[in-house]
């Protein structure tokens, strides 16, 4: 594949696990997953066909139940995942929850992500943008399951406001909004594909979440924690690139069976560098069309 994306910019792809589920500095989950990510797509960063950030959260603050495993915390989390980074290497992100955390989680990640159920909180987005221009970074806005893409452009909006009275302007791309499906009744999500038409219309990078738009929203056992169907992560993440989604997002784990968070959606790592490559080749056929480029 060496040289045959040459036009395309590298697709950001955020993998990693969905939490932080050890408090060690030097081993555990993240570091095994970390190290196997890069393992497995160094060829393709090398190439320049992928921007890989390895991604945990250190708080899981919307757990379906009140035992639900939630993290280290913010200072602990984001130790860990500066370790990671100096071990690997990899970039960084991480979900925050509040407006005081956008100072601290911008000084240490290299890219912020807003949950969806907090997109429209006006005072996190710009709090996250903020700090983001502060400290050069991304930021990466997930678009609720309530909201409609068309709707998704008040938060750019918001995004650009800061960035208009701010005396510093983003890094390239540094507004993405993430499609992660939509409410379909009860305990079920649905990916509308002409999101990311739409929201590539903002002029922001779309990001398809390959793993949360598989969810079944408290779908698991007694209604105590969420489901998934993971035989439906790949169809869907082929026809997310078809429809023109720059990026993916997929949360991975070595044994999912017995992840702490989301392990019933969650993608085999050991697969992830064969799935990244055949993905790579939908968005490659995707992005070079003559519809595309006509736009």
């Amino acid at each position: 594949m060496s040289g045959s994306n040459s036009t395309l910019k590298p697709m950001t792809l955020i993998a990693g696990p969905c939490v932080i589920e050890d408090e060690s500095l030097d081993s555990g989950l993240v570091f095994e997953v970390s190290a196997e990510l890069k393992r497995q797509l160094q060829p393709l960063i090398d190439q320049k066909l992928i921007q890989l950030y390895f991604k945990a959260s250190f708080d899981k603050a919307n757990r379906t139940s009140i035992d639900g495993f939630r993290g280290p915390g913010m200072k602990r989390g984001l130790e860990i995942m500066d370790r990671v980074r100096s071990k690997t290497g990899l970039p960084i992100i991480t979900d925050l929850h509040t407006p005081d955390q956008a100072e601290p989680v911008a000084a240490v990640m290299d890219f912020m992500q807003i949950p969806a159920f907090l997109c429209r909180q006006t005072d996190l987005i710009v709090a996250g943008a903020e700090a983001a221009l502060k400290y050069g970074r991304r930021i990466n806005v997930k678009k609720g399951q309530f909201l409609a893409p068309w709707d998704a452009k008040n938060i750019v909006d918001k995004l650009r406001a800061v960035e208009e009275k701010s005396s510093r302007k983003g890094v390239e791309d540094w507004i993405c909004l993430t499609e992660r499906g939509s409410s379909f009744g009860y305990n079920a999500l649905v990916v509308d594909m002409t999101s990311f038409v739409t929201m590539k219309s903002f002029g922001v990078t779309t990001i398809h979440d390959a793993t949360h738009s598989v969810q079944s929203p408290g779908g698991g056992a007694g209604g105590k924690s969420t489901g998934g169907k993971r035989d439906m992560i790949e169809p869907l993440a082929r026809a997310a690139m078809a429809a023109g989604a720059d990026g993916l997002f997929m949360e991975c784990h070595p044994r999912p069976e017995v992840a702490k968070s989301d392990g019933p959606n969650a993608f085999y790592l050991e697969h992830v560098g064969a799935f990244v490559k055949q993905i790579l080749e939908f968005r490659k056929l995707s992005q070079t069309s003559p519809w595309l480029i006509r736009q």
